[in-house]
């Protein structure tokens, strides 16, 4: 079980596969097992060398308690420290929710670390509508019990694994996740400049759907894959829907990467 040290915090990792590198970065309250929990580790190590991390704050990476140790520059650094540990140059980089607002990071501190980017369940500079953040940190001040009781009423009755993995989660480490700041003030400015291929995409009962698509609008050349009927979490999970345009947009990258060496 591999770490490296990013700015004091210990971040964990695991690598799958064999191939172009593929950073993967999960969501708020999630850790990298849900990429193998819902399939997508079984698919995409059979042509990549997927990368990956525990975000800072969560599964068995370190986590602070004060909002500032969760800046967006920092948690960019933190999937940096793991390719330079690793020895990669540049990868192509997919992260969904949260891992979709580091993403957006990169555009802002790190794009030349990548050949391409896939930003799920995000726009570039809005708060989440779904769960507003003054509602999430009620519930996780009432404890990791009470915030899967919640989603659950909401939801319905999760497996096993989900249920656990949320419970896992240090509810103090996602309050000040969640207090941070965004720190993506003054990206649609960028946007019109990005100049690698960018696949965003988002369930269309997810209250990030309008703010994804409008940046896919303004990207260069960008593609937007939408999903009918499903919500930011049922997205998350839909590795069946997800998986045929993620890999469609990593096969045809790689081949213009491959094309231009």
């Amino acid at each position: 079980m591999p770490y490296v040290d990013s700015s004091g915090v210990s971040i964990h990792y695991h690598v799958e596969g064999d191939g172009p590198p593929l950073v993967l970065q999960h969501g708020l309250t999630n850790s990298l097992q849900n990429w193998y929990a819902y399939g997508f580790v079984e698919e995409l190590q059979k042509e990549y060398r997927v990368i990956m991390a525990d975000a800072r704050g969560h599964g068995r990476s370190g986590k602070p308690h004060d909002p500032k140790g969760y800046g967006l520059k920092l948690r960019v650094n933190d999937v940096l420290a793991v390719m330079d540990d690793l020895g990669v140059s540049k990868a192509h980089y997919m992260g969904y929710s949260m891992g979709g607002r580091i993403g957006f990071g990169i555009v802002l501190h790190a794009l030349d670390r990548f050949h391409s980017l896939i930003i799920g369940g995000m726009s570039a500079d809005t708060p989440n509508t779904d769960v507003p953040p003054e509602d999430r940190i009620s519930l996780l001040r009432q404890g990791m019990a009470r915030y899967v009781a919640d989603a659950e009423a909401k939801e319905g009755s999760m497996e096993d694994g989900r249920r656990e993995r949320l419970l896992d989660n240090d509810p103090e480490a996602l309050i000040a996740a969640t207090t941070a700041p965004r720190g993506t003030d003054g990206i649609e400015d960028i946007l019109p400049g990005i100049d690698i291929p960018c696949l965003l995409y988002c369930g269309e009962a997810d209250g990030f759907f309008q703010g994804a698509k409008e940046a896919s609008q303004i990207i260069p050349n960008a593609r937007f894959a939408s999903f009918p009927g499903l919500n930011h979490g049922q997205t998350s999970r839909a590795a069946d829907a997800v998986l045929p345009h993620v890999t469609r947009f990593l096969k045809e990258v790689s081949q213009k990467v491959g094309a231009g060496r």
